[in-house]
């Protein structure tokens, strides 16, 4: 096996994040659900939203993109596959991914939807939630998995929403075959607990096959991959199947399993929160920066915990003070 080129590669959608503050009263007038994620199918229902929204400011997204963003902004070397269309949003979001020193080479689309964004509401509390409009991200094209830059990725990294589409769900299939070819670990992150609902049976077999060997949860996630209210319960039954579970639990912290090592730490204190977006995407960075740097579980978990602190600590998903020199100062 070559040495890998990158730490981490990932395959996610890409997007642009729009995000505004809102209320509570305006979350509900429009039928969502608070801290949750939809889907816009329709980009004039987008623009519609958008027009109703309170002043905005755009800033380069997709949850696998703020993790891979945020491994680069930890020292990693890392690239990222996802599709763009070729308009002034894709450009936006090639250009930000780019000046992270990120390898990023999807060719951009042309003549089908535009450049997916994300329609991000903050209310007073912190909580996002998320209207997303996919567009061209959804429409990945097999071809676009480049088997030499999978296989120069230590890590491939793969993000449970783009597991929805018929298109980009064959490109991730792709990009497993071809990660475990140049032998290779692939991580997965369930995303939300919709994408579990509609996909629990082939997460499972993914799981059993033998193809992933880094699982990323939540609650919600892991209780619903497992079908039980309980989620202590769920987690030890979910990490008996698997190399390597992660699970978030917010405020009160995260743990690992790894074999017969577990870890589990609290949250890093942070004196306001202010916006939770990307804060799993930020600490998934940290933890696979850790296993990447051969630390072990609770150290990876710690990175993991301090890049999320930093994260829902400004608005916006990817990190604006120095990471890297933060996790220096508090694990040395």
């Amino acid at each position: 096996m070559t040495t890998a080129t990158y730490d981490v590669v990932a395959i996610g959608n890409a997007i642009v994040d729009i995000l505004a503050q809102a209320t509570d009263e305006f979350i509900v007038a429009e039928g969502m659900t608070k801290g949750g994620m939809q889907l816009i199918f329709d980009p004039a229902a987008a623009d519609d939203l958008y027009s109703r929204m309170g002043p905005g400011r755009e800033v380069s997204g997709g949850s696998a993109a703020n993790t891979i963003a945020g491994l680069a902004a930890l020292g990693h070397a890392t690239g990222f596959i996802g599709q763009v269309a070729d308009d002034q949003l894709g450009n936006v979001f090639a250009h930000d991914v780019q000046a992270l020193g990120v390898h990023f080479a999807t060719p951009a689309a042309t003549g089908g939807d535009p450049t997916g964004r994300c329609l991000v509401l903050i209310t007073p509390d912190g909580q996002r939630t998320m209207n997303t409009f996919l567009g061209a991200a959804q429409f990945l094209p097999e071809a676009a998995v480049d088997e030499a830059t999978i296989a120069a990725g230590g890590i491939l990294y793969l993000e449970g929403y783009l597991w929805n589409a018929d298109q980009s769900r064959d490109a991730m299939k792709r990009a497993i075959a071809m990660a475990r070819g140049a032998g290779r670990k692939v991580a997965l992150t369930l995303s939300d607990a919709f994408v579990v609902e509609g996909h629990r049976d082939a997460f499972h077999a993914l799981i059993d096959a033998g193809q992933i060997d880094i699982l990323f949860a939540n609650d919600v996630e892991v209780r619903s991959m497992m079908q039980t209210e309980d989620t202590a319960q769920a987690v030890a039954a979910l990490a008996a199947k698997i190399p390597t579970l992660v699970c978030t639990h917010g405020a009160a912290g995260a743990e690992a399993h790894k074999g017969g090592e577990h870890a589990r730490v609290p949250a890093e204190p942070i004196d306001d929160v202010v916006d939770t977006t990307g804060a799993g995407d930020l600490f998934a960075a940290g933890f696979l920066a850790g296993q990447a740097q051969g630390r072990d579980l609770e150290t990876s978990l710690r990175m993991g915990a301090i890049c999320a602190a930093e994260c829902i600590s400004h608005i916006g998903p990817r990190p604006v003070a120095d990471i890297k020199q933060l996790v220096v100062d508090k694990l040395g």
